[in-house]
């Protein structure tokens, strides 16, 4: 079987400091992949050069068995890959409706659009209680769901997520995983960036372990759970 998301020797320069250090690994169709690491170990960078938002100086990305090393960022929601990014970032000025229709802006059936929609307002009911409501007034939980189901209009294969607990409650973050875990079994394929490594390992299949820019650990999620010094580095325990 080939693999469904295939990430090559990838390396990536921010002027004279190298980001990404030769990173390699893959994920198959159907799997959640999560990478984690510290602050600044070059995890976001790996999704925004996945994504077409920055371009690799080395290295390759194959995705369905296309080189998409060089495509631009608007032709890969095309093809199916979508990203939730770090922080949110929906419009604040615009209402929870709009911001959906938004992650759509791909797609040319109307008919086929509104039967996503009700599907994000079915995993979403808070979404669709706050339709008419302005996006910059949503709670921080909200607003990760209002940006996880702005991607999901898209209808990816694969959807990027970067630090979707970040600056949320013990009780989103709970509701946000399992929602990921949900998104998953309706055969999402997921790469989760993720500084809670715990709730993190807990949902993956496999994991990766960024440090400085290089993949310095790969495994079964349930083991690195395990691993002594991934407890110590990333678990606090």
């Amino acid at each position: 079987m080939s693999e469904f998301l295939s990430v090559k020797d990838l390396s990536v320069y921010y002027g004279v400091i190298q980001a990404l250090k030769g990173v390699s690994f893959h994920v198959d169709k159907g799997e959640i992949v999560a990478l984690i690491g510290a602050n600044g170990a070059g995890k976001t960078t790996t999704l925004h050069t996945l994504s077409g938002l920055i371009q690799a100086d080395k290295g390759e990305i194959i995705y369905k068995d296309q080189n998409i090393t060089t495509v631009p960022g608007h032709k890969i929601v095309n093809l199916g890959m979508a990203q939730v990014p770090e922080g949110r970032r929906v419009f604040a000025e615009m209402t929870v409706l709009q911001n959906l229709k938004m992650g759509a802006y791909t797609r040319k059936d109307k008919a086929e659009m509104d039967e996503t929609l009700k599907t994000i307002y079915q995993r979403f009911p808070r979404l669709e209680e706050r339709k008419s409501q302005l996006a910059g007034t949503l709670s921080g939980g909200e607003q990760q769901m209002l940006a996880m189901g702005r991607a999901l209009m898209s209808h990816p294969e694969i959807i990027l997520l970067d630090e979707p607990s970040m600056g949320l409650s013990p009780i989103f973050v709970n509701e946000i995983f399992d929602i990921i875990e949900k998104i998953n079994k309706d055969g999402v394929t997921v790469l989760l960036v993720e500084q809670n490594a715990k709730k993190a390992l807990s949902i993956a299949n496999r994991a990766y372990v960024l440090e400085t820019g290089k993949i310095v650990k790969e495994g079964i999620a349930s083991e690195l759970l395990d691993d002594e010094t991934i407890k110590k580095a990333y678990l606090g325990e």
